[in-house]
């Protein structure tokens, strides 16, 4: 035994039956009485099973009577008998509760010389107890439950070695089944307290989506809608349940079901992220401009077991956008016409002073590459903006390449990473490669039919490296000195403006120029 009862080896005789009785074990009720809770003897009363094991203990022992007993605070219940009319008796009158306070069997070979017996209304009446041997019910904690006991009316000297043996098994046959008893109950407990937990989580949910203003809505892992939250109803007027399934599309207008619907598949296929506009139907037939989004949920195997979203309606701001739109592309418009004007007056002053066209020229193309540059970077819509971000080193350089390239051959090729710009770095990059790339017009690598120009992006600690390479033009002899007003352009843009470096490097191949730019000169944190 633990500490639930002081322990005592060997069987209880009537010889010792003074000193037992002396000894005055300490029970902790409170540990005993969560025990037999836990163990659910309401689920094992009377059960085959035990009733089973009590039938073949009577026949064991040649008793009439066995029970398994288990001794509560104040009674002790018979959770199967044979020979015994009584479910229970008080447990003051409790053999049991002596013999479950020890390891072994307690033997009592006659009631009625037993001084704690002696004079027990179920010695001196029915069913006249006389010898009694019962096999403790103890738990793994050591606490103590009941015994598994066989009654004789005639007293007896003992049992025999094989009953006593065949006894103390059938005992833990009986714990076996109380095991089994405790542990599902505990299982049930655990499922039961899931089941709640989960229903109160739902409700949760519930309530914090209703809430919401925005529209909620979720589906099973194939994408199948099953539940809307009370916004969605109240946006869309729809009775509740109609739009279950794949009935939400049928909500979008006909020009955006098949593009939401492509985009929702794709999501469901490969689990990334769902996102996209519409125009969902609001009551009142009106189509208003919506965000919807999504994310999966995922258990731990990874596996997408639910995906929850949104619906935002985004009209106010959409409209406001295409307004701020029409409004950029005037500005734009304007911008760009003042320097057509300003194109215009330097061609007219050139056609006034014949000695300045040569000028006038290059400071008109110079002009015009600033016009890309700010067309590049303005703010677009999706409907304005170019195939390259605007915020794309690439794509500016693409932008002001393109009237030297050639169909079906790229004279300027890009190669290497990319940088994010802005509006402020824009400008001196437009006029830096705008120069390198008249000057080779000119005198290098684009002079002729057969020469090409590679620039590459290389990023090298906290700078990124431009490197200008022209290949295939005239040989160029010597080094010569950069002067000029367009020399002059290239380092008021790459040092002054940008704060880099300019390296030019005069190869019989063509001119390498290498110009290293902060990271940060790029654009704006």
């Amino acid at each position: 035994m633990k500490s639930s009862a002081t322990p005592h080896n060997e069987d209880v005789t009537a010889e010792e039956a003074p000193a037992a009785a002396g000894r005055g074990w300490q029970v902790d009720e409170a540990a005993r009485a969560k025990a037999i809770v836990a163990h659910d003897i309401e689920s094992l009363r009377e059960s085959a099973s035990l009733t089973g094991i009590t039938e073949f203990a009577a026949a064991l022992c040649d008793a009439p009577i066995a029970l398994v007993s288990l001794v509560e605070e104040h009674r002790q219940t018979f959770l199967a008998r044979t020979g015994l009319d009584d479910a229970e008796t008080s447990r003051e009158t409790s053999f049991c509760a002596f013999a479950m306070l020890d390891s072994a069997m307690m033997i009592v070979p006659d009631a009625t010389l037993d001084p704690r017996f002696a004079n027990n209304p179920l010695v001196t009446g029915p069913p006249h107890v006389r010898f009694y041997a019962g096999a403790p019910l103890v738990a793994e904690d050591g606490v103590p439950l009941g015994s598994l006991c066989i009654i004789d009316t005639k007293p007896r000297a003992d049992l025999t070695p094989l009953q006593r043996q065949g006894l103390m098994t059938l005992a833990g046959a009986v714990m076996a089944r109380l095991r089994d008893s405790r542990d599902a109950a505990a299982w049930r407990e655990t499922e039961n307290a899931n089941h709640r937990a989960l229903v109160e989580s739902h409700n949760r949910f519930r309530v914090l989506a209703d809430s919401m203003p925005q529209m909620v809505w979720s589906t099973l892992p194939d994408g199948y809608h099953d539940y809307y939250n009370a916004r969605w109803y109240e946006f869309t007027g729809m009775p509740e349940g109609s739009t279950d399934g794949e009935e939400w599309n049928g909500m979008f207008h006909p020009e955006d079901q098949e593009r939401a619907w492509a985009v929702w598949r794709h999501s469901l296929a490969t689990g990334e992220p769902y996102q996209v506009e519409y125009r969902l139907r609001r009551h009142d037939g009106d189509y208003r401009w919506t965000l919807g989004r999504a994310l999966p949920l995922r258990n731990e195997a990874g596996e997408i077991i639910r995906w929850f979203g949104t619906c935002t309606e985004v009209h106010e701001q959409k409209q406001a956008s295409e307004e701020r739109e029409v409004i950029a592309q005037e500005l734009s418009h304007r911008i760009k016409n003042i320097f057509a004007v300003i194109s215009g007056l330097i061609g007219f002053s050139a056609r006034a002073n014949p000695g300045f066209r040569g000028i006038a020229d290059d400071l008109r193309d110079r002009v015009t590459a600033l016009g890309r540059a700010h067309d590049f970077v303005r703010p677009h819509s999706a409907h304005s903006r170019p195939t390259a971000a605007p915020s794309s080193l690439r794509g500016l350089l693409d932008e002001l390449f393109r009237p030297y390239q050639q169909a079906g051959a790229e004279r300027i090729a890009v190669t290497g990473g990319d940088v994010m710009i802005d509006d402020r770095s824009a400008t001196p990059l437009a006029l830096l490669f705008h120069e390198l790339a008249t000057n080779a017009t000119k005198y290098g690598a684009l002079s002729n039919h057969v020469g090409g120009i590679t620039v590459e992006i290389a990023t090298r600690d906290d700078k990124v490296c431009l490197i200008w390479s022209e290949h295939g033009g005239p040989v160029v002899e010597g080094t010569p000195e950069p002067s000029g007003f367009g020399s002059q352009l290239i380092e008021m843009s790459a040092v002054r403006q940008l704060g880099g470096t300019v390296e030019r490097d005069w190869r019989p191949g063509g001119l390498v120029v290498t110009t290293c730019i902060p990271v940060k000169a790029f654009s704006r944190p």
